[in-house]
C-alpha cells in the first residue's frame, strides 16, 4: 500500500463509518444495560439482545481490523498505540461505550483552539468519560457479582455506590467484589479513577491560575488612585 494513500483511505473509511459506529455504540449500551438490569427478561427477549450484542461486537472488531489494514505496514503499531480506546473497543464492552463518548470530539465548538474551548473540551470529555466509565463498570461488576455466594454487590444501586466511593478513593468497605472478574473491574476502576481525578485536578488548577492572572492584569492596568502615572 502506498505510504501517502494509506492514511487517506483510512480517513475516508473512518468518515463513512463514524455515524454507524455511534448508532451501534448506543444500541450496545442500551442492550447491555437491559441484559444486566433485567435478569428476569423473557428468554426470547434475552436471546434477541444477546444476538444483537454479538452482532455489534463483530462490527466493532471488523471496523478496527479494517482501519489497521488500511494503515501502511510500517505505521500499524503506531496507529494501535495512538488509538487505544478504538482498539480495545473490539475486545472489551466498556471501551465500546467509551468510544461513543470519544465522538464528542466532532462537535464544532470543541474543535476550537482557544483556551476556553480547550478547557471546555477537557471538562466535557472528563465528565462524559467518568459517567460512562462508572456506569459500565458498575453494570459489569453487578453482572459478575450478583449470583456469587456471599456477594455484597447484588443490586445496581449497590454497584453504583461501590463504583463511586472507589473512584473517589473513599473506600468505605461496606461493598466490595469477591469474584475474579469483579476484582479485575475494580482494578480498572482504580486505574481509571487516578486518571479522572488527575485530569479534574489539573483543570481546576489551570482555571484558578487563569482567574488569578486576569485579576492581576486588571489590577496592573488600573491607574493609581491619586491619578499619578
Amino acid at each position: 500500500m502506498d505510504e501517502a494513500t494509506g492514511p487517506q483511505r483510512r480517513t475516508h473509511w473512518e468518515q463513512r463509518t463514524a455515524t454507524l459506529l455511534v448508532v451501534l455504540g448506543g444500541v450496545f449500551i442500551v442492550a447491555y444495560s437491559v441484559v444486566v438490569l433485567w435478569p428476569d427478561a423473557p428468554p426470547a427477549v434475552r436471546a434477541l439482545l444477546i444476538v444483537l450484542l454479538g452482532m455489534v461486537w463483530v462490527v466493532f472488531i471488523a471496523e478496527v481490523v479494517a482501519r489497521i489494514v488500511l494503515t501502511p505496514r510500517g505505521q500499524r503499531w503506531a496507529f494501535v498505540l495512538r488509538h487505544p480506546v478504538d482498539v480495545l473497543s473490539a475486545v472489551l464492552p466498556l471501551f465500546r461505550a467509551l468510544r461513543v463518548v470519544s465522538m464528542l470530539g466532532e462537535v464544532p465548538y470543541l474543535k476550537r483552539r482557544s483556551g476556553t474551548a480547550v478547557r471546555t473540551r477537557i471538562v466535557v470529555f472528563a465528565l462524559s468519560y467518568a459517567l460512562m466509565f462508572v456506569y459500565f463498570i458498575a453494570l459489569a461488576t453487578l453482572a459478575a457479582e450478583r449470583d456469587a455466594p456471599g456477594a455484597t454487590i447484588t443490586s445496581f444501586g449497590s454497584a453504583v455506590w461501590w463504583a463511586v466511593v472507589t473512584i473517589a478513593t473513599v473506600g468505605y468497605g461496606d461493598t466490595y467484589p469477591i469474584t475474579v472478574p469483579g476484582r479485575i473491574y475494580a482494578v480498572m476502576l482504580m486505574v481509571g479513577g487516578v486518571a479522572i481525578v488527575g485530569t479534574a485536578s489539573a483543570t481546576i488548577i489551570s482555571l484558578i491560575n487563569e482567574r488569578i492572572g486576569q485579576v492581576r492584569q486588571r489590577h496592573d492596568d488600573e491607574p493609581p488612585a491619586d491619578g499619578r502615572v
